[in-house]
């Protein structure tokens, strides 16, 4: 039983611990949950629902078209026999034949049936198509805008986290340097003055640390909003995984756009070139009238049907498809001109940011060797100071000089990953 509720005991204890692990974010998550969050993350859907209705009204061209109508007509003249048969010796014959109503009525049912369309309605689903591809690409290509706006968050808070690291560990060596000298001033070895520079320094720490906290809050709770998911400051950060060396093949959202709207340019001159390809149809007439159909000579309403079929081809339309077929190559151009150009700033992007990289990773290289060098001067100035050769504020700034080129290294190494996430945001490439 002891047993017992000393294990129930500590797994009491150890629950809190595991129950608020850090939750781990990399670079690539939030780009995807910002994706996700961001209103236009909705318009693929709604551009696939809108191109599948139209693609079903468009297949329906196939299906035959039903219309009803109805007409009355009053003929002021009409088709008299009588004068032209009284003039036949034929007794009577002039009161055989009524002449035919003035008045005319008729409902009919109309149906006319597609039977070839020269390719006109698979050309206009292929249209529709290109045009889905080319407004899920645009919507795509905005929604890639938002990796700078998160590159900036995201690494924001890494290069916080690291200087509130620094900041702690600089602000535990002046409050033990602070306890260590207290009675060393207690016994009038060091004067009071030197405690109060040391002092001075823990309280300029402890303002960097609010100060600190502040604009990271203030950084995740941004994050928090663009991803929709809640970051906290117990949140870890992973640093990305990039290569020292990135191939150039840009493959951009927005050069692929280009691509997209060419296809779909193609695809309207195709549907151009079916609309002169001969039409056949068939039709018929279900009515009901009088007189009924083509039958003038019987004065009363019954029904009537004709069927029916036709070729329609329009043999000329005055160079109008031609003309559209120009201007699709005209447009064509403006496309590869634009691509071009956006290909050529994307490259001048590149170069700059590939020196930004090689001069952050010579920096690094001269930090380390900073650091080292620094490190060693303050052990020399804390030797100093202990001897009485050098004042606390002499001593002060080589630590103060230290912990600057500490934090310029863990800078520079962060802006040299992002550098590097840049350039491959230029490139079009994903970091792992």
């Amino acid at each position: 039983m002891k047993k017992k509720i000393l294990f129930t005991l500590l797994l009491g204890t150890l629950w809190p611990v595991y129950g608020h692990a850090q939750k781990a974010f990399t670079l690539r998550e939030c780009y995807d949950l910002a994706a996700a969050r961001t209103a236009l993350a909705g318009e693929k859907a709604s551009y696939a629902d809108i191109s599948g209705l139209k693609e079903n009204n468009i297949a329906k061209g196939w299906l035959p078209t039903l219309d009803a109508n109805g007409s009355f007509i009053y003929n002021s003249s009409v088709i008299d026999l009588s004068s032209a048969l009284g003039s036949l010796p034929i007794p009577g014959i002039a009161n055989a034949i009524k002449p035919l109503p003035h008045e005319q009525y008729k409902i009919t049912v109309d149906i006319n049936q597609v039977l070839y369309d020269g390719g006109t309605i698979k050309r206009a689903r292929d249209l529709e198509k290109a045009g889905l591809k080319v407004s899920e690409k645009q919507t795509e290509a905005d929604i890639y805008k938002l990796r700078d706006q998160i590159n900036g968050y995201y690494f924001n808070i890494m290069l916080l986290e690291k200087q509130k690291d620094l900041l702690n560990n600089y602000h535990d060596l002046i409050v033990k340097k602070i306890k260590a000298m207290q009675s060393a001033a207690d016994n009038g070895v060091i004067l009071k003055s030197d405690i109060d520079v040391l002092s001075s320094e823990k309280i300029n720490l402890e303002q960097q640390l609010a100060e600190n906290l502040i604009r990271k809050t203030a950084l995740l709770k941004v994050l928090s909003d663009i991803t929709g998911t809640e970051i906290d400051s117990s949140a870890r950060f992973v640093i990305p995984d990039v290569p020292g060396e990135v191939t150039i093949n840009i493959n951009r959202p927005e050069l692929q756009l280009f691509d997209l709207k060419k296809d779909q340019l193609d695809a309207g001159i195709k549907m151009l070139g079916s609309k002169r390809m001969p039409v056949a149809f068939g039709f018929a007439t279900l009515g009901y009238g009088n007189p009924p159909g083509s039958n003038f000579f019987k004065n009363e309403f019954a029904p009537y049907y004709i069927v029916g079929a036709g070729v329609k081809w329009n043999i000329f339309d005055w160079n109008k498809v031609r003309n559209e077929k120009k201007i699709s190559v005209l447009q064509e151009n403006i496309i590869d001109d634009r691509k071009n150009d956006l290909t050529d700033n994307l490259k001048r992007q590149l170069e700059i940011k590939n020196a930004e990289i090689i001069s952050l990773s010579k920096m690094l290289e001269s930090d380390e060797g900073l650091i080292t060098l620094r490190k060693r001067i303050t052990a020399a100035s804390e030797s100093q100071y202990n001897n009485g050769t050098i004042t606390a504020t002499e001593y002060l700034n080589q630590v103060t000089a230290e912990r600057q080129a500490v934090l310029n290294y863990e800078i520079h190494k962060l802006n040299l990953v992002l550098a590097r996430v840049e350039y491959m945001n230029i490139c079009g490439i994903d970091p792992e």
